[in-house]
């Protein structure tokens, strides 16, 4: 045992000793070129395209193999499509956030005039999860690129051969001083963040993100948190229970309800939760009519957190909360296949795990409340989630919801589809996180806006110089009644 605690740390040294050499490589590389222009910028960005658009079915094979059964219909949709929409929409738009921008001069600073230069910042860092490994990976870095910096990359460790294809491909469509994959485990991982990046964005879970930011406030780099939480889907009484309730079964068990933005739990006024959930049932069956062998149906990325989603809802069982186990087959699950049924919980106690934890799976609690003030009351009472969903036609219990809770994103009468959004932010809010990007937003988050002030020869700075007399006092009059 002490020799392999040996190796393992000598690995980990040797590791450290090659992330700091490639972190080196990138910035005396961006020193060289701090400010790309736009042709370098756009032809980063069609290499990155060529990646995402040249090897869809080895991306789609690497991620399937990693969780044992991933829909490659949900890759090619909720991954490859998002990515390529993006870097297509920043190759459109890349001059015009490239601009130096005028902005207002005060009368009095007059005839000079200020400008904002954005400029790149240097070296990213870019910290990806497994459960959308390249849409998590690759969205962030087309905002860095478009940007003008250089990026290394830290994929998830649960998702080993997908990273290793990531860095096979990344290092073929760039030289490792401009984009480059860092794979191995946790402890490669806070190494990495540790670093002192120009910029570091994280997507992960709440209570990593914590330590991120803490590593990354070391060296005063800024960070993107992307996190998650108890997001809530709340069915007002006007809504179209119909489309409402396909909507939820689409958008919780899409990737089995591994989605940071997954609804979390859902609100349904009293009395509803039986005929809503009875309907919600009968929806879920529709789209997965089989689990085990069904190539649409998601599994549980690890064994690990399988057994953690098994454990919540034993919990929940044991303390009261009736179960309604969606298998429409009557399968034999968890036989080493990691496909969990989805799972719809009603009657669970507040201070179960399912009502206080991230699910991050297929099993969906449903709570009642009494009127809009309640709902808005329970989602308050939490920590700020990521996204919220809203279902109904009643324009003022809206307004209610959307002033009157917080989230970092939401979607009405449909779910996460506030993600792809080019000319719309992406981020959390609170402990669902700090900063966003997607579009112009992840442009702006990786460059620095550099407010320049330009005098003009004409000027009368030099009267407010000393010596000081009656001149000096009657512009500061002059002064004091115009601004």
């Amino acid at each position: 045992m002490p020799g392999d605690w040996e190796d393992k740390s000598e690995m980990l040294h040797v590791e450290r000793d090659r992330l700091g050499e490639r972190f080196e490589a990138q910035r005396r590389a961006f020193a060289a070129e701090p400010f790309p222009p736009l042709e370098v910028r756009k032809a980063r960005l069609q290499r990155l395209l060529a990646l995402t658009e040249g090897h869809e079915t080895e991306v789609c094979a690497a991620i399937d193999a990693d969780f044992g059964g991933r829909s490659t219909h949900e890759t090619r949709v909720a991954e490859l499509l998002v990515v390529r929409a993006g870097i297509r929409h920043a190759l459109s738009h890349l001059k015009e956030w490239m601009r130096e921008r005028r902005t207002p001069t005060s009368l009095h600073f007059r005839p000079g005039k200020n400008r904002l230069l954005p400029q790149p910042l240097g070296v990213v860092g870019i910290v990806s999860p497994w459960n959308y490994p390249f849409q998590l990976a690759i969205a962030p870095l087309t905002a860095a690129l478009a940007a003008g910096n250089r990026a290394l990359l830290k994929p998830s460790e649960l998702t080993p051969g997908y990273s290793d294809l990531l860095a096979r491909l990344v290092g073929e469509h760039f030289p490792p001083d401009e984009v480059h994959v860092v794979t191995g485990d946790a402890g490669v991982g806070k190494a990495f963040v540790a670093l002192p990046f120009d910029h570091l964005l994280f997507t992960g879970s709440t209570a990593v993100g914590r330590e991120v930011a803490k590593a990354a406030a070391a060296n005063l780099t800024p960070v993107t948190l992307e996190l998650g939480g108890k997001s809530p889907a709340i069915l007002d009484p006007s809504c179209d229970l119909d489309a409402a309730v396909a909507s939820i079964a689409y958008g919780k068990l899409l990737n089995a309800g591994q989605t940071c933005i997954a609804p979390d739990y859902l609100l349904v006024p009293s009395g509803q939760s039986r005929p809503i959930a009875d309907r919600l049932a009968k929806a879920m069956e529709g789209l997965y009519p089989t689990l085990r062998g069904n190539p649409d149906y998601t599994a549980i990325v690890s064994d690990r957190h399988y057994q953690r989603l098994q454990a919540m809802v034993t919990e929940a069982r044991r303390a009261g909360a009736e179960i309604v186990e969606i298998n429409p087959a009557g399968e034999a699950l968890g036989n080493g296949d990691r496909k969990f049924p989805p799972t719809l919980v009603l009657g669970a106690p507040m201070d179960c795990r399912l009502l206080n934890e991230e699910i991050f799976g297929p099993i969906l609690p449903i709570l009642e409340y009494g009127g809009i003030t309640e709902a808005i009351d329970h989602v308050n009472r939490g920590e700020r989630p990521l996204a919220l969903y809203w279902f109904g036609r009643d324009r003022a219990s809206r307004s209610r919801i959307l002033h009157e809770t917080f989230a970092g994103g939401v979607t009405i009468n449909d779910c996460l589809l506030h993600i792809a959004q080019e000319e719309q932010p992406f981020g959390g809010v609170g402990a669902s996180g700090m900063g966003a990007y997607h579009g112009e937003w992840g442009f702006r988050t990786f460059s620095k806006e550099k407010p320049v002030f330009i005098q003009s020869r004409l000027n009368g700075g030099a009267l407010l110089r000393p010596p000081y007399g009656k001149t000096f006092e009657r512009l500061l009059q002059i002064l004091k009644r115009v601004t």
